[in-house]
């Protein structure tokens, strides 16, 4: 069942880099490279927590903003899974700094 929510969450992250590269360019917000060492920081931070017994990638957004910055947020279902998720985030190479903002919510 995890290699199957990995396998979406891969196939999710891949159709978003495909559709949305070209709109993040045109916008100056950040160069394609930039654009896709954000999307490979932001699937692996997943792909993380899918694998991860203590969190629930479900419930958890992770954004990668310039400059390795990631964003987590939505909902946790104990402070423990909260860290965990930072954790995770931090763990991953090419994160310079991580604000979760996740909210515990039992």
């Amino acid at each position: 069942m995890k290699t199957f929510r990995l396998a979406a969450v891969a196939a999710v992250a891949a159709a978003t880099l495909v559709t949305a590269a070209g709109c993040s360019v045109a916008r100056n917000q950040e160069s394609v490279g930039q654009y896709v060492d954000g999307s490979v920081v932001t699937t692996e931070i997943k792909a993380k927590l899918v694998n991860d017994p203590v969190t629930s990638a479900a419930n958890i957004n992770v954004k990668t903003i310039d400059g390795g910055v990631v964003q987590l947020s939505g909902f946790a279902k104990s402070q423990r899974e909260k860290d965990r998720a930072g954790q995770i985030a931090s763990s991953v190479k090419g994160v310079t700094e991580v604000r979760n903002s996740l909210i515990v919510k039992p």
